[in-house]
């Protein structure tokens, strides 16, 4: 049984647009700051921090 849980594309495109949304509304001086604390927000919930550092290795691939 998976227990993972995703998001479809529609799910990850919504997403998309409230991050999108959320940063054009802090402006380019704090986008930064906004980004850090969801990502620390996004490991609470997750509560794995090897699990989040593999995620971060993963979005640093190929920018």
């Amino acid at each position: 049984m998976n227990t993972t849980n995703t998001l479809d594309i529609a799910g990850l495109e919504t997403v998309y647009d409230q991050l999108a949304t959320a940063i054009d509304a802090v402006g380019a001086e704090k986008s930064e700051l906004l980004l850090v604390k969801l990502a620390l927000l996004a490991a609470n919930q997750l509560g794995n921090a090897q699990k989040f550092g593999e995620m971060i290795a993963t979005a640093q691939r190929d920018l």
